[in-house]
């Protein structure tokens, strides 16, 4: 593995483990056995790395998320294996490492808004657009105003002032909102296939 690669690899799971903020350079060097002044040839400071393990995350997302897209059986189906695939994203992140990227760097920051706002929105759309063809989402859905609501909700989901990290579990966020807005676009039939998936019985 070339040695930027390797930098970048041990960043990210510096990074995940004990927030951003908090690894210095000092520590990124340390953890790979290299000197500082190796570290400096490939990045001139902290937020270089910083952007570029965005950079190299939201490509490897997108990666996953396009194969769970293509393998999923029906809309439904989707957003469950991407609840699940979103589980074991945040599994094992600190939650301050979200924290620190929002305020303390901006440029990576801005990485993710970006990615947020084209693939992510396109990708609620088009599965917003497959449920109401398939007949498992409502068919009277405002498409372009629910898939920039479920943008807006990402950015709540991810907000400490809305969800204090002491309170309150990362995951436990995500699943009830992804959830909540599952259950309120979903048809009778729709309703119906979730249960499945949930495990749940309910009397009509």
């Amino acid at each position: 593995m070339e040695i930027k690669d390797r930098i970048l690899h041990a960043s990210i799971g510096l990074f995940t483990r004990n927030g951003i903020k908090s690894v210095s350079m000092d520590d990124i060097a340390t953890h790979l056995g290299i000197s500082k002044k190796t570290l400096y040839k490939w990045f001139e400071n902290k937020d270089q790395i910083v952007s570029a393990v965005i950079h190299n995350h939201l490509t490897g997302v997108q990666g996953e998320c396009e194969g769970i897209i293509g393998h999923a059986r029906n809309a439904v189906d989707e957003m469950v294996q991407m609840m699940d695939w979103a589980k074991r994203q945040f599994a094992n992140v600190n939650p301050n490492a979200i924290h620190d990227l929002r305020k303390y760097y901006p440029a990576a920051w801005g990485l993710f808004h970006e990615h947020k706002s084209s693939f992510i929105l396109q990708q609620i759309q088009a599965n917003l657009l497959r449920g109401v063809q398939e007949g498992l989402y409502r068919a009277d859905l405002d498409i372009e105003v629910l898939s920039r609501l479920r943008l807006a909700q990402i950015d709540v989901l991810f907000d400490p002032e809305v969800f204090p990290s002491a309170q309150f579990d990362q995951m436990r966020v995500q699943m009830a909102c992804n959830e909540h807005f599952l259950l309120g676009v979903v048809s009778l039939k729709g309703h119906k296939l979730l249960n499945e998936y949930r495990h749940v019985t309910e009397e009509e």
